[in-house]
């Protein structure tokens, strides 16, 4: 298995150059069975690492366009009037499939956004008071430019909140850059990849990552995180209950990962910022970086 997610993370870096720290955390996100939001600046490849991941799992996938006049029922799918059975029947939206792009999300109004909190949170949808259940496995992952720029409608709390992990991909280092400037085109790569971790594999691993052991001193740290981000002057809001989980289930993943069945200091500090950025606010104006914001929690709980 760990050789598998190994050669997932080689290939799919060969396609987003430079970031493998990325990938890494997306990797995580997906096996802790968590929704992955991207947040940068156009063209730095937040798009072709959801085509990539999706493609080396072999998930069956969609891209959903997120623009100003999207509907919820674009989304969900809508039941239309069949005149010979004289009976509404269900037409599915492009949410029934395994893995969703929400591109851009944040270019459409807060209608839009809220009709994937329910399909984020429950796996299902309910359309006209009928419950439809999604595919197993779901995930979704977004992608937005950063609220500063025109056109851009802010993720409320409750829709950050569905996100187990936000991450930003930044610019290429100069190497990366020149390799990427003298290769072949993404898609073209990303058509060609074999998938390296099938489904039926991939829930396997997701029920293997549950069973990683967390020590009373891990829950205990954890604990503290928690505690210190509810006292703390700068954060207006701290980390709920939900959050405490969404941070243990992350580095359980990322313990698996490392071919540990067990938690360390360092698991719950690698991924505290992706899990814990989006969901603490600063009294700083600005597009402040996620590990910034959680710079004062590293700094003020005692590893133990």
């Amino acid at each position: 298995m760990h050789d598998k997610l190994n050669q997932l993370i080689e290939t799919a870096g060969r396609i987003v150059l430079g970031k493998e720290n990325q990938i890494r955390l997306a990797l995580c996100c997906i096996l802790a069975k968590g929704h992955l939001l991207i947040e940068d600046i156009p063209g730095v490849g937040k798009t072709t690492l959801a085509h990539t991941l999706a493609r080396l799992f072999g998930l069956h996938f969609q891209r959903i366009q997120f623009t100003s006049d999207l509907l919820p029922a674009d989304i969900l799918g809508s039941n239309v009037f069949d005149a010979r059975n004289h009976a509404f029947e269900f037409h599915p939206g492009p949410i029934f499939s395994e893995m969703i792009l929400a591109d851009e999300i944040n270019r459409s109004p807060p209608k839009a956004q809220s009709a994937l909190l329910e399909a984020m949170e429950e796996r299902q949808v309910t359309i006209d008071g009928e419950t439809h259940r999604l595919p197993k496995p779901f995930f979704v992952i977004a992608t937005q430019n950063p609220n500063e720029q025109i056109g851009t409608f802010p993720l409320p709390e409750s829709q950050l909140d569905r996100f187990l992990m936000k991450i930003e991909l930044g610019y290429p280092d100069r190497q990366a850059e020149r390799s990427l400037l003298q290769g072949a085109e993404r898609h073209r790569l990303i058509e060609s990849l074999p998938v390296c971790l099938p489904a039926e594999q991939l829930q396997k691993a997701q029920a293997t990552v549950c069973e990683v052991h967390s020590s009373e001193a891990i829950l205990d740290y954890l604990q503290s995180i928690l505690a210190f981000s509810r006292g703390y002057s700068e954060y207006p809001l701290g980390l709920s209950p939900r959050a405490g989980l969404a941070l243990l289930s992350a580095s359980k993943a990322r313990a698996f990962l490392e071919g540990r069945d067990f938690l360390l200091p360092e698991d719950i500090q690698s991924v505290i910022a992706a899990v814990a950025g989006h969901r603490l606010r600063t009294s700083e104006s600005g597009n402040v970086r996620s590990a910034s914001v959680v710079a004062p929690i590293l700094e003020g709980v005692a590893i133990p």
